[in-house]
């Protein structure tokens, strides 16, 4: 029997056929976007020609009520030349409520939150430089000076924060407000906690725009001092989304050393300024590697990329931090290094960063 949810779906649609064409609906994408989520719900798409038998709406509705696992079905019946996306057999689409309407809204007015306190967006250019462990170890800083501090997971395309705070399951939903969970004095809200592990993550522009807004409007954050957004890499939906949903304090860009690095994240900070966000500064990530004998600096990615961007772009640069095997560590066992390890010069150079970030995000505000 299949084990997932998606796989008992594309096996239950498998079985439905058009009786125009013989074909089954699955197989040939007549039914389509198919999304699930933890607790249950399935929202999916059916498309309909001129010639098609109208009751195949009521087959596929009574056939994934009866799949195992479904608590509620949402079906939305287009015509079969409606757009509905790339082709793709039967590809997931994870939503947390109901999807927006295909029409494209104007820009919202960005939302003034006063609970949230301080809201500061970590971003990067590219992958892979360490964004989200800065995000993580910045919050649980913050949080050790007695600040009250919220991390929202932004990163919708790879949600990996509960994984690096140490936190499972799905969040609690009390008097229609999500409950954020709590780790190392930081509380927490993902789309990790929401979905199965397995499910792809393929989002459009206006889902994007609404899971930002859930995470803002509909968690009971309580009254915070700072937000630490921890943004996807690039500069696309999920960083306009932000900066058109709420006020945002400041960002914070992340690089690494090298040069390919340092292009991107000069993109990250000319697209955060044309949007009217103040750019704290940037943070030199994985800097040089310590050895952990003679604590002599090797610089394996190159050195000096933060500097010289910081310079170019006129910002300060915040810190640099070493490249230290036990902060990969930590972000496996969800024990954040500056507090698995504060003595190290990783977590000393993160703590370091989250003052400097305090004292700037004040700045800005106050300006």
């Amino acid at each position: 029997m299949p084990s997932t949810l998606q796989e008992r779906l594309a096996q239950s649609l498998s079985r439905i056929r058009n009786p125009r064409t013989g074909a089954d609906l699955f197989s040939t994408q007549q039914v389509r976007d198919i999304a699930t989520t933890t607790t249950g719900r399935v929202r999916l798409t059916l498309l309909l020609g001129a010639q098609d038998d109208p009751a195949l709406a009521k087959e596929v509705r009574q056939a994934v009520e009866q799949v195992q696992g479904v608590t509620d079905v949402e079906l939305d019946v287009q015509a079969a030349s409606a757009p509905s996306g790339r082709a793709g057999g039967g590809r997931t689409l994870p939503v947390m409520d109901q999807a927006p309407a295909p029409a494209r809204p104007a820009a919202p007015t960005p939302k003034h939150y006063p609970n949230l306190g301080r809201i500061i967006a970590v971003s990067s250019g590219k992958g892979g430089v360490g964004k989200s462990t800065v995000a993580v170890n910045l919050a649980v800083a913050l949080a050790a000076t007695g600040a009250r501090v919220g991390l929202m997971d932004a990163d919708i395309y790879g949600p990996n924060l509960p994984r690096m705070m140490g936190v499972s399951g799905a969040p609690p939903v009390v008097k229609e407000k999500i409950m954020p969970l709590e780790a190392h004095g930081v509380k927490l809200i993902s789309l990790g906690m929401m979905i199965e592990p397995d499910q792809p993550a393929i989002w459009r522009g206006p889902i994007v725009m609404k899971i930002i807004n859930q995470f803002l409007q509909d968690v009971a954050w309580g009254t915070l001092d700072y937000l630490v957004v921890d943004m996807p890499p690039g500069t696309g939906d999920a960083q306009l989304s932000l900066v058109q949903a709420t006020q945002v304090d400041g960002a914070i860009i992340v690089t690494t050393p090298q040069e390919v690095s340092v292009g991107d994240a000069l993109r990250g900070v000319k697209m955060f300024q044309r949007v009217g966000v103040p750019v704290l500064g940037i943070v030199e990530n994985m800097s040089w590697f310590e050895c952990p004998h003679c604590g002599k600096p090797t610089a394996l990615f190159g050195s000096g990329g933060g500097e010289r961007l910081a310079k170019a772009v006129d910002l300060p640069l915040l810190g640099q931090v070493p490249l230290y095997p036990r902060v990969m560590e930590g972000g496996e066992a969800g024990t954040p290094i500056v507090t698995a390890d504060a003595s190290s010069s990783a977590a000393k150079a993160l703590t370091a960063i989250a003052s400097k970030i305090a004292s700037l995000a004040g700045a800005a505000r106050a300006g």
